[in-house]
């Protein structure tokens, strides 16, 4: 019962508007924050971006909960708001699309647009009459949560994803960066999906580190991993070019690709080293067939570093012989073309 009159609460919030005015609104550079106001008992701000909050070409409008460290731990909000520009007369002559329902919490304390206005239609007659700027706001607050217990195993869902709460600012910003990211996510399996996004914050977040620190087995398994979530739906374009920056970066550090040949050397030396032993038991089969696909992880990864015409000489040598020796072996073929 105490359930259903918090609902019913939520339902009838009246909805909050606010106004306020930027003078010289041309000459402004840094983001501009707007007197505080309240809605449903708790204080909230704008953050105008006259040049665009990592949107050039733009102007920016975000929505903040006021003093968030005055706040009691656990504390959030959950709130869907508009943002209007009006004339000196207050006719409203642009209106962005509603946010809805977005949560607001100590871990994400502001939510906006990043390409609210287009900066072009600012020039457009009515929009900066004396170069002021009229911005409204309205807001309407759904959920209030004062104080509640925070063990970082909280989960909340974000676009159809379960994230635990360390996850959220993270992919809270992904989706701003790239909002039609996992537009086209297949997968409807939550564990599947949560497993999906896991993969994809974890190589995010490696691949923000110095390309020295990474190593080629990481590098390998990114490309790898990068492939099957697209293969599910996810847009990575740009993940995609931050790895190959980070495989060039690597050859700028190794120029001569000196650490590939030697690389290859040593794989020769161990596929000479298996030629010699006799394969007749089980158990040696075994053995020298889990040494070939051992042999053909490296080599996939030899083939994506080598750049060189030599280097690939070199590599597709290994190649050639090694599948002459497993023919012999009994063993599928690897199926490796000419290195292009």
């Amino acid at each position: 019962m105490e359930d259903q009159k918090q609902i019913n609460l939520m339902k009838d919030q009246k909805q909050t508007s606010f106004t306020f005015e930027i003078d010289n609104f041309s000459e402004k550079e840094g983001v501009i924050a707007s007197p505080k106001f309240l809605s449903r008992g708790c204080e909230w701000y704008v953050g105008v971006y006259p040049k665009g909050d990592n949107a050039e070409g733009y102007l920016s409008l975000n929505l903040y909960v006021a003093n968030p460290e005055s706040l009691r731990l656990g504390w959030k909000r959950r709130a869907k708001c508009s943002f209007l520009l009006l004339d000196q007369s207050g006719k409203v002559l642009y209106r962005t699309d509603e946010l809805w329902c977005q949560l607001f919490c100590a871990q994400l304390q502001g939510w906006g647009l990043a390409k609210a206005v287009p900066l072009k239609k600012l020039q457009e007659k009515g929009f900066l009459e004396n170069n002021k700027l009229i911005v409204k706001v309205e807001v309407k607050v759904l959920e209030v949560v004062d104080e509640s217990e925070v063990t970082g195993n909280e989960t909340l869902y974000v676009q159809g994803f379960q994230l635990l709460y360390p996850q959220f600012v993270s992919v809270t910003r992904l989706l701003t960066k790239h909002p039609d990211f996992a537009t086209n996510f297949k997968p409807k399996n939550q564990l599947v999906k949560t497993t999906y996004m896991n993969i994809l914050l974890g190589h995010i977040e490696a691949l923000d580190k110095p390309a020295h620190s990474l190593s080629d087995t990481e590098l390998s398994n990114a490309y790898r991993d990068l492939i099957e979530l697209t293969e599910a739906g996810f847009k990575l374009d740009w993940l995609k070019k931050k790895l190959y920056e980070v495989i060039l970066e690597r050859k700028k550090e190794d120029p001569d690709g000196l650490r590939v040949k030697e690389n290859i050397k040593t794989l020769s030396i161990e596929l000479n080293k298996e030629r010699v032993k006799p394969a007749t038991s089980a158990d040696k089969d075994l053995s020298l067939e889990q040494a070939m696909w051992n042999l053909r992880d490296e080599l996939d990864k030899e083939k994506a570093k080598s750049s060189t015409s030599g280097t690939k000489d070199w590599l597709e040598g290994v190649v050639r012989s090694w599948n002459q020796w497993k023919l012999r072996l009994g063993f599928a073929d690897l199926g490796y073309n000419k290195l292009n």
